[in-house]
């Protein structure tokens, strides 16, 4: 059973008790304003704070309950590794002149609040002047829709200060957090080594950073061929969580075609790592959208509880969609009786989510609302 750590007030009390019977001639009882009461005090506190720092150093002990750079100790064990934020990239368009260029490197403001820098010259065309730009805040703030203000900061000669994302700037994606981190130590500590089985190439995709959920279907392109199902969740949250890119091997597979953007990133990452005879493709699932029908609200349907029954089934989706996976009537009857309304049905869907093929994945799609 777990040791009991005495509280403050148990401390002082025996404290106290321990003066009183430890034989000290004519002492029977302590004022409070004694010396010896108040030096009673002091070594009581002084205990709790050591029981303290030992329970502290019991939670750092183990992985499952460590944190910080203790529980990156015990990952570093397993070649395990905090995730860090990542940048996001993307293009800006702004109206020149024909003969106008902006330097590499020139400083701009993504939607008023991220930094960022361009990475090449770009082209022109249409009187737009379109370059490459690298957000350098990071994390998913820099994560940005198309046609979001994208500004200068100091005047380029034939180029004018305010322009637009071309193109959605993607990629960004914040630290990873402690609760996600242990999980994946402790994935690795159940796991043992790695000798190329499914769980090992899950854990080497979840590695990349972006990388939320990860599925693997063996001989998925034939035999000798490992297919990696990933989704970004934060990074590409613009896309509905899909990696942006095109499906295919790592850049170094002679067996395959080369893939690119996000999938490129994760395939270069397993390769160094995965078996020497496998043919390791990385693909996005197939978007499997399925409509929601909500009725008999009654007074409950309101634009807050709409929004809240919106968030709870996608919330439901990123737990438990998968591809070749199901989802049960009971799971999104569960989902939505949880925000506590007074009344709800659910008309459509009526039997459970299969999505037909394992490299399908069931998303939410629309929600109809009626009381």
């Amino acid at each position: 059973m777990p040791y009991p750590r005495p509280s403050l007030t148990s401390l002082r009390q025996q404290a106290v008790q321990d003066v009183v019977n430890g034989g000290i001639p004519g002492v029977v009882a302590l004022l409070r304003y004694s010396v010896l009461y108040v030096v009673c005090m002091a070594l009581a506190g002084l205990a709790w704070l050591q029981y303290g720092y030992i329970d502290w150093v019991a939670l750092q002990a183990v992985p499952w309950t460590a944190t910080d750079e203790y529980l990156a100790a015990w990952g570093a064990l397993k070649n395990v590794f905090l995730k860090q934020a990542s940048c996001s990239t993307g293009s800006a368009s702004f109206t020149a002149t024909s003969t106008a260029q902006i330097p590499v490197g020139t400083a701009v403001q993504i939607s008023g609040s991220v930094g960022g820098v361009t990475t090449g010259t770009g082209s022109y065309a249409n009187g737009l002047l379109t370059v490459p730009v690298v957000a350098t805040t990071a994390g998913s703030v820099g994560n940005v829709a198309a046609g979001s203000a994208v500004n200068l900061t100091s005047s380029v000669a034939g180029v004018q200060m305010s322009g637009t994302a071309a193109t959605a700037f993607t990629g960004g994606a914040n630290v990873e957090t402690q609760s996600a981190f242990r999980t994946r130590v402790l994935d690795a500590f159940q796991a043992g080594g790695a000798n190329g089985k499914s769980a090992d190439y899950v854990d080497w995709a979840l590695d990349v950073d972006g990388v939320t959920r990860a599925w693997v279907n063996p001989n998925g392109f034939g035999a000798g061929t490992v297919v990696v199902y990933v989704m970004l969740d934060d990074a590409e949250s613009a896309y509905g969580g899909f990696p942006q890119g095109t499906n295919g091997t790592a850049a170094a597979e002679t067996r395959g075609t080369a893939a690119t953007g996000d999938q490129l990133a994760v395939a270069n990452a397993i390769f160094v790592d995965q078996t020497v005879t496998a043919e390791v493709w990385v693909c996005a699932p197939i978007a499997q959208p399925i409509d929601f029908a909500i009725a008999d609200l009654g007074t409950d349907n309101t634009a807050a509880n709409q929004a809240a029954i919106t968030s709870a089934l996608q919330d439901m989706f990123l737990r438990l969609s998968k591809p070749g996976g199901t989802i049960y009537p009971s799971q999104w009857n569960e989902a939505v009786g949880a925000l506590g309304l007074s009344q709800f049905y659910i008309s459509s869907p009526t039997a459970p989510i299969v999505a037909p093929g394992v490299g399908n994945l069931p998303t939410l799609g629309t929600v109809s609302f009626a009381s």
